[in-house]
C-alpha cells in the first residue's frame, strides 16, 4: 500500500497526522499539489508537483495510484474515481468512502452545486474539530494496520 494525497486543500495538521503515520509505519506517502508541499526529511514523505490546472492533481493520483492503495481527499469526484481502481479512500474528517457510499456523495455534490449555481448560499464545510482530528487519525490507524498485517 502506498498513501496519495490530494495535498492542495488537504488541512496542515492532517498532513501532519500523515507525516508521523507514513514515517511509523513505513509507508510511502506521496503529497500530490501544484506547488512543492514541505516533508520532514524522510524516505517515505515525497512531495510530487503538478502542473497548473483544473483536476491536473487529481488526475496524476488516479492515474498512479493502484488497486489497495490510500488516497487522502475530501474530493468526491476524485475519490469516485479511486474507487473504480479498486482504491482506499480517507477525506480528511476521518470518513471511508466506498462503493457503498460514493454514489450517494456524489448526488450531494451535484445537488450543493446547483444550488450554488441558483445563487443560493450554502455555506461551507465546518471547521475542523478536535473530535475530527482524532477521528482521522484513528482510522488511518486502523488502514495502515490492516494493511501490515495483510502483508
Amino acid at each position: 500500500m502506498q498513501i496519495w494525497v490530494d495535498a492542495d486543500a488537504c488541512p496542515k495538521v492532517i498532513k501532519e497526522i500523515l507525516f508521523r503515520a507514513a514515517v511509523r509505519c513505513e509507508v510511502i506517502c506521496t503529497f500530490v499539489a501544484n506547488q512543492y508541499i514541505q516533508t520532514p526529511a524522510s524516505p517515505f514523505l515525497k512531495s510530487l508537483v503538478v502542473e497548473q490546472g483544473f483536476d491536473v492533481a487529481d488526475r496524476r493520483i488516479v492515474e498512479r495510484c493502484t488497486a489497495g492503495d490510500l488516497i487522502i481527499t475530501s474530493d468526491i469526484p476524485l475519490a469516485s474515481d479511486v474507487i473504480a481502481k479498486g482504491g482506499l479512500v480517507l477525506d480528511s474528517r476521518g470518513e471511508r468512502l466506498s462503493k457503498e457510499n460514493i454514489g450517494e456523495r456524489l448526488n450531494m455534490r451535484d445537488f450543493m452545486d446547483t444550488l450554488r449555481a441558483s445563487g443560493i448560499d450554502t455555506g461551507g464545510p465546518s471547521a475542523m474539530s478536535t473530535a475530527d482530528r482524532q477521528n482521522f487519525a484513528r482510522v488511518l490507524d486502523s488502514l495502515l494496520n490492516k494493511a501490515k498485517r495483510q502483508s
